[in-house]
């Protein structure tokens, strides 16, 4: 199973579709690794730079519909190749929501006023996010001037998708079940 504690990434937007992820002019690499270089560039979000701002981050929180447009894996496997492994968001394209689950990845949604409140309390800030897989809840935290701020939240996964993710993605379930 990915980790999926550390460090979150904030990206403000609506509508950020596969090609933003990874631009389709990489779609001819052979390996998941060659694609990391170039994920998220083409992306427009105020104050996110691409060459900086992913190092390090193991989730995204973002806003509605992250992964519409094309259908493509390589969009979940350019998140992954850059240890990015949980995108939290209002919601998500079907089939993007489906490759992240099939390459044991968490696409999870929170309401929209938790996500408001999610980018009030902490974007801007060095924050971190513990995944409990057991009890579905996600653990928000960050400290700013010595104040801790803490906030939990709930999710759900279908027992499908908590299947895919606990295995580690499609393959190893097939390999395990079939």
């Amino acid at each position: 199973m990915n980790n999926f504690n550390g460090k979150v990434l904030f990206l403000d937007r609506s509508d950020i579709n596969t090609d933003e992820i990874i631009p389709a002019k990489y779609l001819t690499e052979i390996s998941k690794e060659a694609l990391k270089p170039f994920c998220l560039e083409d992306l427009k979000v105020e104050g996110f730079n691409p060459k900086t701002d992913i190092a390090g981050k193991t989730a995204i929180v973002t806003r509605a519909n992250f992964g519409c447009g094309s259908s493509r894996e390589h969009a979940p496997w350019a998140l992954e190749v850059n240890g990015i492994t949980i995108v939290v968001a209002e919601g998500f394209a079907r089939i993007f929501r489906q490759n992240m689950y099939n390459c044991g990845m968490i696409a999870t949604e929170l309401k929209a006023e938790e996500i408001d409140e999610v980018f009030k309390t902490f974007a801007g800030l060095e924050t971190e996010l513990s995944v409990d897989m057991a009890a579905g809840t996600l653990s928000f935290r960050a400290v700013k001037n010595g104040a801790v701020s803490e906030k939990k939240y709930s999710f759900k996964l279908g027992e499908f998708e908590s299947a895919l993710v606990s295995a580690g993605g499609w393959v190893a379930y097939a390999a395990a079940n079939y």
